[in-house]
Order: structure tokens, then sequence, then C-alpha cells
């Protein structure tokens, strides 16, 4: 029996990602005992995942779990984090390892160059699959999985909308970079385009904006800053469409097979990060050809050239039609 350990720390996107890695060492190698490490604060996201048979956690440095992951003597570590305290939990374990490719130098040249000619055309998903390849695992092709506790459901019916079924599209508002975020502006066109009711998504952060979008729109659900994240995605699996910028509520989406509309701001689907097996009907929206993008893999707190023509240039006529 094998016992394994996968990597990933951080952050809610990037962790959904790594579903289907789990799911397949899990249905794929017989008795397989499969464990996870990462921080505490994104527990939620693997807590209720039934392929994983232990989840450690931390909450300020991998270094509080040397002593427990060290017990546990593990045959094989899978690495999808890729970074120096990946690296020196690794060389503390001191087992086999396998490590997927981070592809930093290739996004630091499309950033220097705004250009991304240059990086392979294979979603993170993928990439995380091949780094498998020595353990016989290979992709089912079933995409992301999200599971989530019967008591973190939310009857939508029951709390928004008189207890009547209606579809309905959560507008995610915020993300991790003020440069991937859609800006106020553009969320105020869609609110006003779109025909079927809109539920705002979001973290405390998020508030001031949607109390300014509920203000120009009473008829909005303002739910920024009052559901856990497990109670988010419950909102989201009942959803029509999802909107959204580069987010973890995006790849949460695509788990559930939902239709997605996402609008890139700094960031480009190039870098592998998209959602990932998407319906027919998503749309990617994004301002081709600007000589400032992409201007970082990751984001900015502000637009380094002040314009922020990546997001202010998205035609929104898109909501028309929902």
């Amino acid at each position: 029996m094998k016992k394994i350990l996968i990597i990933r720390f951080s952050s809610i996107g990037d962790i959904v990602l790594t579903t289907p890695a789990i799911r397949c060492i899990k249905q794929q190698i017989k008795g397989v005992q499969l464990h996870y490490v990462t921080k505490s604060v994104f527990a939620d996201v693997l807590s209720r995942n039934p392929y994983i048979d232990k989840l450690h956690t931390f909450e300020k440095d991998v270094d509080e779990l040397y002593p427990a992951l060290k017990s546990e003597q593990f045959d094989v570590v899978i690495d999808l984090h890729k970074n120096l305290r990946s690296f020196r939990l690794k060389q503390k374990l001191g087992v086999k390892s396998y490590s997927f490719h981070k592809l930093n130098l290739a996004k630091f040249w499309a950033v220097q160059l705004k250009s991304v000619k240059n990086l392979p055309s294979k979603h993170i998903v993928e990439r995380y699959i091949e780094t498998l390849a020595p353990l016989g695992v290979t992709n089912d092709g079933k995409g992301l999985d999200y599971f989530i506790a019967p008591h973190e459901k939310v009857d939508v019916a029951k709390n928004y909308f008189d207890g009547k079924e209606h579809k309905f599209i959560v507008l995610v508002v915020g993300g991790s970079y003020y440069t991937k975020q859609i800006p106020i502006n553009k969320l105020s066109e869609i609110c006003k385009k779109t025909k079927l009711p809109v539920v705002l998504m979001g973290g405390n952060g998020d508030k001031g904006i949607a109390d300014q979008l509920q203000k120009q729109f009473p008829k909005l659900i303002n739910t920024c800053g009052l559901l856990s994240l497990n109670q988010s995605a419950s909102v989201i699996e009942q959803c029509e469409w999802v909107i959204s910028s580069d987010t973890g509520l995006m790849h949460i989406a695509a788990a559930f097979g939902k239709k997605i509309i996402s609008l890139w701001g700094n960031t480009v689907p190039e870098f592998g990060m998209g959602p990932y097996l998407p319906q027919a009907q998503n749309k990617i929206l994004e301002v081709k050809n600007l000589s400032c993008r992409p201007c970082s893999k990751l984001g900015h707190k502000k637009c380094p050239k002040g314009h922020f023509n990546c997001m202010n240039l998205i035609d929104t006529s898109f909501a028309e039609e929902l």
C-alpha cells in the first residue's frame, strides 16, 4: 500500500484545480492512502473531499507540521506548489517526490515581452496530472470536484426568492488583486443590461462596492461578506450563469459545470488557469493586443499605466442576452 502526500498550500482556485489529481490518484492506485497539506485558511475547500484520507493544515508556516508529517512515513510526495517552503518540506521528509513544472520563467518572459506565443497550450490541470505519470496515473477527463456538507447548503429559493424556484446569475465582486477585479463601472453595466436576477458574491472587503451597486439597483441580492466559502459554493451550484474575473469562485463554478463568462484583466488565460472543461456556452472576454498586457502573472494593487484598459475596454453587451 502506498501512502502519498500532496502539497498545495494556497489558494482557493489553485487548490480546486488539484482536485482531478486527487481523484485520479485515489481511484487509479489500489489501496493508496492519500494525504494533503495546505494552509488552514483554505481547509474548507477540501474538508469534504471523499478522496482525501487525511487533511493536514497549518496556520503560518509548514514548519509547524514537520514532526507530524515525518511520523506518517510517506512513500511519495507530490509537490503541486513548488516553492521554497515545499522544497524544505520535501527535504525534511526525505522520500521520493515529484514536482510539477511551474512555468515561472515562461510567464516571466510573457510579462516582459507582452506576448503569450511561447506559453504552452496546456491547462494547469493537465500539467498537474502529468506530474503523476511516474505513478501510472492518467487524466480521467471528469473535470474538477467540489464537495459541500449538507449543513452548508443554502436554500436559494427560500432565502432569496420567496420560496419560488428562479433562474439567476451570480456576479462575483472583487478578486485577489485589484487588476484582476471587474471595476465598478463594468459591474454596473452588467447589472443594468441583464434580465435575470443578480446575486452579488464576494468577501468582507467587497461590501463597499456591493453596497454601491445595490443603491443603483435595489433589486440586487447582495451576499458579499455574509456567506462562508462553502455557502457561496452552494449558491453557485444552483445558479444559471456565473460572471467572474479570474477568481477562485470561477473555478468552483467550473467544478459544478456552470455556464461561465469570465473577464480577464492583467492576467491571461494562456497562463493555463482558465475555466477547466468549460461548457460550450462559456465566454472568455479580454482585450486582445494591448501593448501593456499581461503586466503581471498575478496582479497589482493598481494599474501600472493608470488607465486599466484591460478591464475598462471590455464589451459588456453579452449581458443583454442573459
